[in-house]
């Protein structure tokens, strides 16, 4: 039952996809269908009903696909009741530094989910944050270098003063040889998304949650390289 249903959600979540050709097409089908990622979300309950999603490094806005096609599904009688449920009502604002990235998020999605998002190009490193209920960094933090991180999480705990949720995975520097593969794979689809970065600033799992309790938040850690041979771990931080 649940590999049926990551299936639908795959192919609901990407179709909209299609209006920009096969590459992008077929990018959010691989992504969506082979990341633990998506799926970790909706069963740890990251995200509450309602939530004003700020989504940081969005890139095409696949978050928001699949919460979104999750959102219908349940709102359809699709969603299993052994399984927990996804969030309803949400809305997402993205920031994205690959304009094209951007423009293809916008075109896929706003034809089907409207002013639920919208994606914005911008370097998330200046960028006004403003205030959001929840904030997601996937798989960016270790592409800045540490001085840079640290101003950023300064930022995302001051845009959650209200109380929320930080979502963010990051790879375990701890992690032996499947975080060395790790790092060989984030520098190759940077060179891919024309980044140019000499190297990685990555941390330990424990020096991430360090640096999020410092900050006033509460941390779960969740191992999150299931399926695949990488040393990944999701961080959910929550502000009271």
């Amino acid at each position: 039952m649940r590999s049926i249903l990551k299936r639908r959600l795959r192919d609901l979540a990407s179709e909209p996809y299609r209006v920009s050709g096969q590459f992008h097409y077929q990018w959010a089908r691989g992504k969506l269908g082979h990341d633990p990622l998506f799926f970790a979300l909706i069963e740890h309950g990251v995200f509450p009903n309602g939530a004003r999603v700020l989504d940081l490094g969005c890139g095409r806005g696949l978050l928001a696909a699949w919460l979104l096609a999750a959102e219908q599904l349940r709102a359809e009688g699709c969603w299993p009741a052994s399984l927990t449920p996804p969030p309803r009502g949400l809305h997402f604002r993205g920031l994205e530094q690959v304009g094209q990235d951007v423009a293809c998020g916008n075109r896929a999605l706003q034809s089907v989910h409207g002013r639920r998002v919208q994606l914005d190009a911008g370097d998330i490193r200046v960028a006004d944050l403003g205030d959001a209920d929840a904030i997601a960094l996937l798989d960016v933090l270790h592409y800045i270098p540490y001085a840079e991180q640290e101003r950023l999480l300064d930022r995302v705990r001051t845009a959650l003063d209200g109380g929320g949720v930080f979502v963010t995975r990051v790879g375990d520097a701890g992690g032996g040889l499947r975080f060395a593969l790790s790092q060989c794979v984030d520098m190759g689809i940077a060179l891919v998304r024309g980044y140019r970065i000499s190297r990685l600033w990555c941390r330990s799992q424990d020096a991430w949650v360090q640096a999020l309790q410092a900050r006033g938040f509460a941390v779960q850690a969740c191992p999150m390289s299931d399926g695949t041979p990488f040393a990944n771990v999701l961080l959910v931080a929550r502000v009271a």
